[in-house]
């Protein structure tokens, strides 16, 4: 009964302790989303996490990167869904532009989004570079095994547009829809 008690005063301070990302990320799935091996520098990789209705872009961006993980930090994933009013970003290439604007070029690794023309830095945790967007996008939290499969393991702040109320609670992320496949 002692053993029980600590470890459900333990479980009680870690939770009190980890409002954070990490102390959330336990609730999410562990979802394998590619490997290593099987990505090519600039192009994207989209899948859903941690909900099935919610669109996400896995690239390797040829530069180490905030966040980056593999053997040369330079794989991230975020929420493909703008921060602005919700709609769904595109990733551009260095030197690349996007469908709805020929004379904007990026000049680094990014997102783009059609809607509003928000734009994201994505060597630098998808943060806002110019448009309307408040914040960044959320970043998928990665897991790279020893055998190069790359998990999706949780999900950073800030919650995914339409979800939480803008406190960084990133729990709200699981509301909405169906959790995608995985184990924990």
């Amino acid at each position: 009964m002692a053993v029980a008690g600590i470890a459900a005063i333990t479980k009680s301070v870690t939770n009190a302790a980890g409002a954070s990302a990490t102390a959330a990320a336990a609730t999410f799935p562990k979802v394998k989303v590619g490997s290593v091996g099987a990505l090519q520098v600039n192009k994207p990789v989209s899948f859903n996490y941690p909900l099935d209705n919610e669109p996400n872009l896995l690239v390797k961006v040829g530069q180490k990167a905030k966040g980056g993980v593999g053997p040369d930090g330079d794989i991230v994933a975020f929420s493909s869904i703008c921060q602005h009013l919700g709609c769904i970003w595109g990733y551009e290439a260095p030197g690349t532009s996007p469908p709805c604007a020929a004379d904007f070029v990026a000049k680094g690794p990014m997102g783009y989004c059609c809607c509003h023309g928000s734009e994201y830095d994505l060597l630098d945790g998808a943060a806002v570079i110019a448009g309307p967007a408040p914040g960044p996008v959320p970043s998928v939290i990665l897991e790279v095994d020893s055998s190069g499969n790359i998990y999706a393991t949780g999900m950073s702040p800030p919650a995914i547009f339409g979800h939480g109320n803008g406190s960084g609670d990133v729990s709200a992320d699981l509301q909405g829809g169906n959790l995608v496949g995985g184990s924990q």
